[in-house]
């Protein structure tokens, strides 16, 4: 017990140093940093890292919830900026993805700030990040469109308010990233990956639906319109291909089809009910339309982390990340991390996707690896397995 409280007081104040030195030089994104190419690396694969449900507060001053009385001794949002400083520097991702509830802004002194310090690691590493809201974002003097704009200020970020070139849309946060080729290879003027973020909103305006918001159809509209357009782009010369380049999509309220599942066809855990909203909007059928899309990624069920294929999508969770967020005492917080992975040409170069694989680190003393699965291979979408 007290090799632990020693453990995390480490962590701790390694976190504050960082966290210090990281926002002694936040400043306004550079046009360069807004223009950075996303592209695989040299040996083929493109990493990245989701973190679901920060609920970042005021720093070391806000308390852990659902902690062991052990791991309660100086546990705050520290806890949480040090996860992700440690799981950086194991995991070295390309791209790290925060799926809302970034900060719970309901407790937080100043909306702002507690943004800079939830991505404050992702910054100070330099790192490639993008962000979708959740249904606490914007409990404070910040509008949802106000934490959006601060959001797409910060410094290495790709997220966008909204699309360029579409006067109206539901929502802040939606918007797509492409994922380019090995430079050198036929594939590095194309996108062999699609990344697609929208707003799952926070609660229903419709005085007779309650609880939970959803994608609309006009954020489906788009979403539909710019996969038929990197389908064209990608299936055209050079390196024609016949199927389209896959697609994960992220946002942060589930859909209702994540309750299709139970223990004996998905892996991971499911220990709570799935909170979608009570109406369909039918964004599922529209994912499966496009044909494009092979994974879905939420959060916002903190205590589920399971993936489950249903009509060739898998739609997984992340689980909790942030010790603000209301959590399971002795279920260690954890992320998710996805990999994707090109195929190897005859002339010793890179083709287009072959494999998608997904695990979970856990914040333990190993940052233990579970459930590592394939998602998605070349020529069986939907295929799971270990």
């Amino acid at each position: 017990m007290e090799e632990k409280k020693k453990t995390i007081n480490v962590r701790g104040l390694l976190a504050v140093a960082a966290a210090v030195l990281c926002l002694s030089s936040l400043a306004v994104a550079t046009e360069e940093t807004k223009q950075k190419q996303l592209r695989f690396r040299e040996n083929g694969e493109f990493k990245i890292l989701q973190v679901a449900d920060m609920h970042y507060a005021d720093g070391k001053t806000t308390p852990c919830r659902d902690v062991l009385p052990s791991e309660n001794v100086s546990c705050s949002d520290l806890n949480t900026t040090a996860f992700l400083h440690r799981m950086i520097l194991a995991e070295k991702p390309d791209l790290i993805v925060f799926t809302g509830d970034n900060i719970y802004a309901s407790d937080a002194t100043d909306a702002a700030r507690s943004l800079d310090a939830a991505f404050s690691p992702a910054i100070f590493a330099s790192i490639p990040w993008a962000a979708v809201l959740g249904n606490h974002d914007q409990e404070s003097a910040l509008s949802r469109e106000g934490v959006m704009k601060h959001i797409v200020s910060l410094n290495h970020t790709l997220s966008q308010v909204n699309p360029s070139g579409v006067d109206l849309i539901d929502g802040f946060g939606n918007y797509n990233l492409e994922v380019h080729g090995v430079e050198g290879s036929g594939f590095e003027n194309k996108s062999v990956l699609n990344l697609y973020f929208l707003d799952s909103g926070d609660y229903s305006k419709v005085p007779s639906v309650s609880v939970y918001d959803w994608i609309k159809p006009s954020q489906q509209l788009w979403f539909q319109r710019t996969s038929m357009k990197l389908q064209r782009a990608y299936m055209s010369k050079p390196e024609v291909q016949k199927a389209p380049a896959p697609g994960l999509v992220y946002f942060h309220i589930p859909l209702p089809e994540f309750a299709s599942f139970d223990s004996s066809n998905f892996t991971g855990v499911k220990q709570e009910g799935i909170s979608s909203a009570s109406v369909n909007s039918g964004f599922f059928a529209t994912m499966v339309e496009a044909g494009d899309v092979k994974a879905v990624f939420t959060g916002h069920d903190h205590v589920n982390d399971f993936c489950g294929e249903l009509t060739g999508i898998e739609l997984c969770y992340a689980g909790g990340f942030g010790y603000h967020a209301y959590g399971k005492a002795g279920w260690a917080r954890r992320t998710r991390v996805v990999v994707a992975t090109l195929e190897k040409t005859d002339k010793a170069s890179w083709g287009p996707l072959k494999l998608i694989k997904t695990w979970k680190r856990l914040d333990d003393q190993n940052l233990t690896t579970i459930d590592v699965q394939v998602l998605w291979s070349n020529g069986t979408p939907g295929a799971g397995g270990t």
